[in-house]
């Protein structure tokens, strides 16, 4: 773990959880959604932050693995909906997002099998 990742985690959020350029609308969800603090996040991403502890990376980390996650899933919905108009021609990207869907699940499998510590 470094705060370098932390950076790059806390920047993928805003900007996947953005529309258009609302940052704070982003900060709010990510708040609402996995209780991280947008002073937090923001600190992060513009790289004021010197340290970042274990417990904000984790979380950092797992929202963005759930943002994937949600990603994947609109995309294949929408595969899903040009397979039914009778267009096979995505199979090819139906695939390859099964294959990074199915990537996904494992780094979140593998992550909740580290076993925490008690403090």
């Amino acid at each position: 773990m470094s705060v370098e990742a932390a950076y790059d985690y806390a920047s993928a959020l805003v900007e996947m959880e953005g529309r258009g350029s609302d940052t704070d609308a982003a900060l709010h969800r990510l708040e609402q959604r996995y209780g991280l603090s947008p002073n937090q996040v923001q600190h992060l991403r513009c790289r004021r932050a010197k340290a970042c502890d274990v417990s904000l990376f984790a979380r950092l980390r797992g929202a963005y693995l759930d943002v994937c996650e949600r990603q994947i899933a609109r995309l294949q919905h929408a595969l899903e909906i040009e397979r039914l108009s009778g267009d096979d021609t995505g199979q090819d990207l139906a695939d390859r997002l099964s294959a990074l869907a199915q990537e996904v699940e494992a780094r979140k499998a593998a992550r909740r099998a580290i076993p925490r510590r008690e403090g």
